[in-house]
């Protein structure tokens, strides 16, 4: 696996392997030895699948207390993936960072704990699926606000509304999440 930075520190995109033949192809997506190497000592304890439709908007999702650290990846369809960092003390706090993670690139995502995390669906039924470090904890999920104009996070919308959920549409600003030190 090639583990590759982004612009915010700690976010990495993972490109695996792939071994295609005419029968199709295979490719490793965990091995915790192979993570190790590469500084991530991860230990995943839930594993989450989702399925929308062209346009649902779903985030900007994260825990505090709790944090959960997200391996996320594409396989149908295609994602406008983004990350904001909400660690005060991270000299890009509050910036984010957005990419496509789709079936054709099969490209995976590492979002550590102290990020928000939120997808923008590309292609109509698109499977996304995740594994978490920390389980899901109602009592600790927070979202910020998808269009937060302190964060400007350029979704790739083309001129449409995305469909969100009214819990989404409920998102806080950047100055009213509870953010990590």
């Amino acid at each position: 696996m090639i583990f590759g930075e982004t612009a915010l520190p700690g976010v990495l995109i993972i490109e695996p392997r792939v071994f295609s033949d005419a029968r199709g192809f295979f490719m490793e997506t965990w091995n915790a030895a192979v993570f190790r190497d590469a500084g991530l000592d991860l230990a995943f304890v839930q594993n989450n699948h989702s399925c929308s439709q062209k346009g649902v908007l779903r985030g900007l999702h994260f825990q505090n207390p709790l944090p959960q650290g997200k391996l996320v990846r594409v396989t149908r369809g295609a994602v406008f993936d983004v990350t904001v960092d909400l660690r005060r003390s991270s000299p890009c706090f509050g910036k984010w960072v957005g990419l496509e993670l789709s079936a054709a690139n099969r490209r995976m995502l590492w979002v550590p704990e102290g990020f928000a995390h939120g997808f923008l669906t590309l292609e109509d039924d698109t499977d996304f699926l995740y594994q978490c470090t920390v389980p899901y904890d109602p009592k600790c999920e927070h979202t910020l606000a998808w269009d937060d104009p302190a964060v400007r996070i350029v979704w790739p919308v083309l001129g449409l509304d995305p469909i969100i959920s009214e819990k989404d549409a409920r998102g806080l600003s950047l100055a009213d999440v509870p953010v990590f030190p």
